[in-house]
């Protein structure tokens, strides 16, 4: 019995993850160009994303090799509460630096996966193997709509369920007060 539902389960396993390609992450990330400040302009999001405003997630390297990682934005609105979150990132993949691991929790280390970034390291896009998380991030608070559409498209050709891609709507003012 306990054969027969193990047998079962690997073939579930080798079901679901064959039916998915593998995710190719960037070359080469010059880590000290891409710490700093990245807009979230779109994501499938995470249950405390849902209602985000105004999503601001910013990289720090500590002198130990880790990332110190701060999320804020806006909850329901431009208006409401901030709300603020502290992973830290620690590098996995240290040839590339495309392969991070996020710790919310210890000592749990969510996949991370820096999938493109443009050689301006002006855009970017962190996915998971699992395409149940994605976020589309840059420099600025808005990117072109072709360069949008063109990420969305790489996005559902690496088999992300882009029906569950929101929006992060982005609204500063331009008297510099921007992270």
């Amino acid at each position: 019995m306990k054969q027969t539902l193990l047998t079962i389960a690997l073939l579930i396993m080798t079901g679901c993850s064959a039916s998915l390609p593998p995710l190719t992450t960037t070359d080469n990330v010059d880590i000290k160009r891409f710490m700093g400040p990245w807009y979230v302009i779109a994501c499938i999001p995470t249950f405390i994303e849902t209602k985000a405003y105004n999503a601001v997630e910013t990289y720090t390297l500590n002198p130990d090799g880790t990332i110190d990682t701060v999320f804020t934005f806006r909850k329901g609105g431009f208006d409401g509460p901030l709300k603020r979150y502290n992973p830290r990132g620690f590098i996995v993949d240290t040839v590339n630096n495309s392969t991070w691991g996020m710790r919310f929790i210890w000592p749990i280390k969510a996949e991370y996966l820096i999938t493109h970034l443009n050689e301006e390291y002006t855009q970017t896009v962190i996915g998971r193997t699992k395409r149940d998380y994605v976020w589309i991030m840059a420099r600025t608070p808005q990117i072109p709509e072709g360069d949008y559409r063109k990420l969305v498209k790489d996005l559902e050709n690496q088999g992300y369920d882009i029906s569950k891609l929101r929006k992060v709507p982005q609204r500063w003012p331009n008297d510099g007060n921007r992270p």
